[in-house]
């Protein structure tokens, strides 16, 4: 399937612009974009940044993928319609990433290297301007305030929508903020002179003096998950950093100690989750976070909450992998291993949030089905979601955290594991005389007392099941739209582009099913089953090489039909166009073979 397809969007949709903004490490391209993001917030308007980087740990080339529109946006679109450049240090290296169209503009400096000639022979549109020289004539300021200004006034964002995203975040001198607003303003005013292919965005929002910024949200993936995390009563973090996790440590170690609970660095994965699970034993709901090499590292530990019963939340933010993989990219390569990845019949919760937004209702969800069901719950985050920054209206206040099901002496002889007919038994809090129990890896009985007997391992290993499949879930298990004979089913990160390639489709006249789900395990077979009523084939879209997902849901026989899949591996993000025609082609090709069989 092509990535960088020109099937362009119908009719209809919102008009959108794309915008990418590139050099070297320390260039300030990610304060510019997060700045553009922050003042099209200001403007009214909606917008998502993505961040791409090279290998290197510190330094290299960077740069901040924009799209900016009027209406909500979840993912990058097909092609970029301006390139900025402060310099064009190994910026080549995401050529790939940075798609254009013949109908794009390029800006690179006048005196720097030349034009990639990647970039250069693409049919966009090629400028060079003076922005080293520019920056040097107001002495004080930074060329990436230049490249603010010029990408902010080529996007329509009005220049004191970015004066005052620039104000509110500056942290220096009031001279040097006199400066880079200059810098801005001169950035700004040499867009106006430009020849520009690009038709510029209509800010929605006043922007006289005094008016109020839109009641909108800059987030990231990682801060909503961390958010989420604190809403639903997390107190407690374990964790050791791990890119492309560390955001959201280094966002909820505050967070924490303002609602009285705490965050500790770990020498490594293999403390950390032991550390929760000891915490949370105690009574103080417990979470760490990671990415595909830490989650390796704690499975045991995890197969050791599922016996003891003890709930944990871990956040796995996917990044490429096997192995050390690539880091600072995404993939969507650990569901298999977070749904099977444990030694022994070991059942357990396993979460993916839809977007950005969600990764703030479902981590909340995923600690809340913890505590409930006394279990360990694994959300699926990834790199995309994880790192990219996206406009969203506040998420809803949350509800109150619901409590554990506690035990209270009764007289009686405690029983931690009573096989119950929820399969969720009373969990004692440590210290409380009479409710003493043993909680380890080792087989027990309804006392807690170690057993090898065949009768107790079949009676707990049913217990522990039976809680999570009995669970009465609600709707959240999936988002289901729309209808019709054929359905498309994917889930996580994934969902904004396939989400974007369905609704182009739909507009163009092809009626599509789609099922994003959310609630990876348990399964929910009845829910799936009445979500693909009436559907003939499906088509499972995700990111990674294996087909997982589809492997996943057609070992469970919940799929009708002959379903095929969609499967490509990072680091090249799945993009609308290329989604829409290969969901084309296989609805053509599906309804070509009833015409023969008809026939």
């Amino acid at each position: 399937m092509a990535q960088t397809s020109s099937m362009a969007q119908p009719a209809g949709a919102a008009p959108s612009l794309s915008i990418a903004l590139a050099g070297s490490g320390g260039s300030g391209v990610m304060t510019a974009g997060t700045l553009l993001l922050e003042g099209a917030a200001r403007a009214g308007l909606q917008g998502l940044m993505v961040r791409t980087s090279g290998p290197q740990i510190r330094g290299g080339e960077a740069a901040a993928l924009l799209r900016l529109s009027a209406a909500p946006v979840e993912s990058l679109d097909d092609a970029f319609d301006l390139l900025l450049a402060i310099d064009w240090s190994n910026v080549h290296r995401f050529a790939d990433e940075i798609p254009l169209r013949p109908t794009s503009l390029v800006i690179g400096d006048s005196e720097g290297d030349p034009v990639p000639e990647v970039f250069a022979t693409s049919g966009a549109r090629v400028l060079t301007l003076p922005l080293k020289k520019m920056s040097k004539a107001v002495p004080g300021s930074w060329i990436n305030m230049i490249a603010l200004g010029l990408a902010g006034a080529l996007a329509g964002v009005p220049a004191a929508a970015l004066e005052a995203a620039l104000a509110a975040s500056w942290k220096r001198s009031a001279e040097a903020l006199a400066a880079n607003v200059q810098a801005l303003q001169s950035g700004a005013s040499q867009a106006l002179g430009l020849d520009s292919p690009l038709t510029p965005l209509a800010p929605v929002a006043a922007l006289g003096a005094g008016a109020a910024r839109p009641a909108r949200w800059l987030l990231s993936g990682n801060e909503a998950a961390g958010l989420g995390a604190l809403r639903g009563g997390i107190r407690f973090v374990a964790a050791y950093p791990i890119t492309p996790a560390t955001e959201m440590l280094e966002w909820m170690a505050p967070a924490l100690s303002r609602v009285g609970g705490s965050l500790l660095q770990a020498e490594d994965e293999l403390a950390s989750i032991n550390m929760i699970i000891g915490a949370s034993f105690g009574g103080v709901p417990s979470l760490t976070a990671t990415a595909g090499p830490g989650l390796s590292l704690m499975t045991e530990g995890i197969g050791l909450a599922v016996a003891a019963e003890v709930p944990i939340v871990v956040v796995d933010v996917m990044r490429g992998g096997p192995s050390t993989g690539i880091p600072a990219k995404s993939e969507q390569s650990d569901l298999s291993y977070a749904v099977h990845g444990l030694h022994g019949d070991a059942p357990r919760l396993v979460l993916a949030p839809s977007s950005i937004a969600d990764c703030a209702a479902t981590t909340q969800w995923a600690v809340e089905l913890a505590e409930t069901l006394q279990a360990p719950a694994l959300v699926l985050s990834d790199q995309s979601m994880g790192q990219s920054r996206c406009i969203v209206d506040p998420p809803a206040a949350a509800a109150s955290p619901p409590l554990r099901l506690l035990a209270v002496p009764d007289g009686q002889a405690y029983r931690r594991y009573l096989d119950t007919p929820s399969g969720v038994s009373p969990m004692a809090v440590p210290g409380v005389p009479g409710l003493t129990y043993t909680a380890d890896g080792l087989e027990h009985n309804e006392a807690a007392v170690p057993s090898s007997q065949a009768r107790d391992h079949r009676v707990q290993l049913a217990k522990r099941q039976r809680k999570l499949l009995g669970h009465d879930y609600g709707a959240r298990w999936a988002d289901v739209e729309g209808e019709g004979a054929l359905a498309v089913i994917t889930f996580g990160s994934a969902s904004g582009p396939v989400r974007e390639a369905v609704t182009r489709l739909r507009r163009a006249g092809l009626e599509l099913r789609l099922v994003v789900l959310r609630l990876l395990a348990p399964l929910q077979a009845p829910a799936m089953a009445g979500a693909l009523a009436g559907v003939r084939e499906v088509m499972v879209v995700e990111q990674n090489h294996g087909a997982q997902l589809l492997h996943y849901l057609r070992g469970a026989a919940l799929l009708p039909g002959r379903p095929q899949g969609i499967h490509l591996p990072g680091p090249l993000p799945l993009r609308p166009a290329g989604l829409a025609e290969a969901l084309a082609a296989w609805a053509q090709a599906l309804h070509d073979a009833q015409e023969r069989r008809a026939a």
